[in-house]
């Protein structure tokens, strides 16, 4: 017997672009590190993903990205601010663009701005999984120019 078919609003909401994917995704790593969830921060990075922070050695795979967010967490970083600048896309390819804002606190407690850009890369893995994330610091001087 046929029945008719019955869409669901679901069924109705367009497929969600990389860029909204990519800028949701960059939203749910900077809240999950400032609420110390290292961990669900490190599982947007793919099995063998890289992060590359100032100062520090890379983290290459999700088990050393998560020790990494938590050793810059207990060194005082925090309140993560990212804004994605550009996304390019090609097929399971993709590349952000950004800058980032951040608080570190001093051994003496006094907490200090820092601003940068970054740069990552994307792979659709089933999901959109990063590859690599390079971080570098905006000088002071560049800083205040730009401002």
């Amino acid at each position: 017997m046929y029945q008719q078919y019955t869409r669901t609003p679901a069924d109705l909401r367009p497929l969600r672009d990389v860029e909204s994917q990519l800028r949701d995704q960059t939203q749910d790593f900077a809240t999950s590190f400032n609420t110390g969830n290292y961990d669900h921060a490190a599982r947007v990075f793919a099995d063998d993903g890289v992060l590359m922070a100032p100062h520090y050695e890379g983290a290459y795979g999700q088990k050393h990205v998560e020790r990494l967010l938590r050793q810059l967490g207990e060194a005082g970083y925090s309140d993560m601010r990212m804004e994605t600048i550009r996304v390019d896309h090609s097929g399971d390819m993709a590349m952000e663009l950004g800058r980032f804002a951040l608080m570190v606190r001093r051994a003496d407690g006094v907490m200090i701005p820092e601003r940068g850009k970054y740069v990552r890369v994307w792979r659709r893995l089933g999901a959109w999984l990063l590859m690599a994330d390079c971080w570098s610091w905006t000088s002071p001087a560049v800083s205040d120019r730009a401002a």
